[in-house]
């Protein structure tokens, strides 16, 4: 009999039942094993819970809070992570075509899928308020982003979703600033910069569709940067431009990924980074306090996936 795992948000998915029927109607005679997280324990001990009962595949369904901690556990295993997205991001859920319209069209996609391996990153903040090693799946990084998240109203959040979001750019395109940065790729010599955005991921794209790494593939052994310097009314029209048309609609239509003056895009196995001050730092779509130095690394294959 095969035992398939549920580790579940119950504030993102209040219905068990819903998982249940969705599963056993693909699969009639599995063993489901639901398994519930808590304010003190997005996901891990339960995910590693899931592994000691023998599970082979196990969903997380919340949001990327839960499907990073899940995945933190399932990686450099043969146990499959399954994805029900049910969270206001849903980051890796897009970024690997995992359907967003429901349980039961999650669940179906995970079963007709080919399971697959893809790369983890890392981050071992070295100075900061998070220090030590921290997993991602998609997408880590400091400036604009994490300002963001800083800016976002929690009870909007609740009310219209990743529209909250929009609201929350502007507060944090207001605040951003140039910061000297320090950055060293697959450990050559280290090329200086002022920033005020830096992304490094394993995913390209983000809510709306918009694509901040047009060349990040989750199974490449690469991570991707994106650095952005925009300062002044032109240069963040420059900004827009590239990232939306350039690094955008181009690419889809078969074009080069592009980088401008104050948009630049890298790729590299380690990048280490130390910063001229303390900037906010964001881990998948959490904030994770403020950074100064930290390195930046991949785990080829490491997460084995049904999407």
């Amino acid at each position: 009999m095969t035992i398939i795992g549920v580790v579940r948000n119950p504030v993102k998915l209040e219905s068990e039942d819903e998982v249940r029927s969705a599963i056993l109607e693909r699969l009639p005679d599995a063993d489901i094993r639901v398994f519930d997280t808590t304010e003190e324990d997005p996901g891990r001990g339960m995910a590693e819970e899931a592994v000691d009962t023998g599970c082979t595949l196990v969903f997380a369904a919340g949001g990327d809070g839960t499907v990073r901690a899940v995945a933190g556990v399932l990686a450099g295993t043969d146990v499959a992570l399954g994805i029900l997205p049910h969270g206001t991001g849903n980051l890796l859920a897009r970024n690997l075509g995992v359907p967003l319209t429901g349980t039961s069209a999650a669940v179906a996609h995970a079963f007709s899928a080919e399971p697959r391996r893809i790369d983890v990153g890392t981050i071992e903040v070295t100075d900061g308020d998070a220090a030590g090693e921290h997993l991602f799946v998609v997408m880590a990084g400091l400036g604009l982003d994490a300002r963001m998240l800083e800016e976002t109203d929690d009870e909007l959040k609740a009310k219209a979703g990743w529209l909250a979001y929009v609201k929350a750019l502007g507060a944090a395109a207001a605040g951003t600033e140039l910061v000297p940065v320090e950055l060293s790729l697959d450990d050559e010599p280290r090329d200086r910069a002022r920033v005020h955005t830096l992304m490094i991921g394993n995913c390209g794209t983000i809510q709306g569709g918009i694509t901040l790494l047009p060349d990040a593939v989750p199974d490449d052994g690469q991570l991707d940067l994106l650095l952005i310097s925009a300062d002044g009314v032109a240069d963040w029209f420059e900004t827009v431009r590239t990232v939306v048309w350039d690094n955008g609609l181009r690419r889809l239509l078969g074009g080069e990924t592009t980088s401008t003056d104050v948009v630049r895009h890298a790729s590299a196995r380690s990048i280490d980074v130390e910063l001229g001050r303390p900037q906010p730092f964001q881990i998948d779509g959490e904030e994770r306090g403020k950074v100064r130095s930290f390195r930046a690394g991949i785990r080829p294959g490491a997460l084995l996936v049904r999407a």
